[in-house]
């Protein structure tokens, strides 16, 4: 068995590798390109105002690219290739089951889990509660028909949040609780890899790995990118 040190490691090589120096790569030659984006005129040079205070290629190039950046491509390619990385490092198995993501023995009560992985502790909405439900509901009861599901319980289809604490769940993910169980931060990783201590010790590991990472100038070499079609498209 992989020890606790050597799976941290393991780990956050990973995440360095896979998000984060991919993020880096994809700032400059991805989200520069001003194909990539389907822009609101009337809110971007508003927000280009805020910025820079006119509408200039920059300003506008800024008002697209560091939303971006800086927030919607992390936070997807972060979930997207953790739930790939347990996978790939023969932690869980991709799920046959639609809906659910990853499939694994729970290290804590040795029951098969099929589960679904979210990001944080805020990362659905109130419109996605009822669906969320349904869909596990449908997926459990398709389950039971099958009889190699005999014995499954509504505790064995779970949502797994990879990162926060219990306090910090939505009121959304509450109201799943009832019903499926909502597992996040140190309790998730426990229960995918056997040990309590991984999560807290998975983060110091990666909080040293970027303070080596060599990020300066990636920003700005982008907006630079993105400012240089603009001026050429649209001015």
């Amino acid at each position: 068995m992989t020890s606790q040190l050597e799976l941290v490691e393991d780990i956050s090589n990973y995440i360095v590798l896979n998000v984060l120096q991919r993020h880096m790569v994809a700032s400059v030659e991805k989200h520069s390109l001003l194909d990539s984006y389907k822009t609101n005129p009337i809110v971007v040079k508003y927000l280009s105002k805020l910025i820079s205070g006119g509408d200039s290629p920059e300003g506008i190039a800024r008002a697209l690219y560091l939303p971006r950046v800086l927030g919607t491509s992390i936070n997807t390619s972060f979930g997207t290739n953790v739930q790939k990385m347990f996978i790939d490092l023969g932690l869980a198995s991709g799920s046959m089951i639609s809906g659910m993501d990853i499939e694994f023995e729970d290290r804590k009560d040795g029951r098969m889990k099929w589960c679904q992985i979210k990001s944080g502790p805020n990362t659905i909405n109130s419109e996605d509660v009822a669906p969320l439900i349904r869909k596990f509901t449908t997926v459990i009861n398709l389950a039971r028909t099958n009889n190699a599901f005999t014995n499954v319980r509504n505790s064995d289809f779970m949502i797994g949040v990879l990162y926060g604490e219990t306090q910090e769940l939505s009121m959304h993910y509450r109201v799943i609780d009832r019903t499926y169980p909502v597992v996040i931060g140190r309790e998730f990783w426990e229960r995918v890899t056997g040990y309590p201590n991984l999560y807290p010790h998975l983060e110091i590991a990666i909080h040293k790995k970027i303070a080596n990472l060599e990020t300066e100038g990636i920003l700005e070499e982008g907006v630079r990118r993105l400012t240089a079609e603009i001026k050429s498209r649209l001015f």
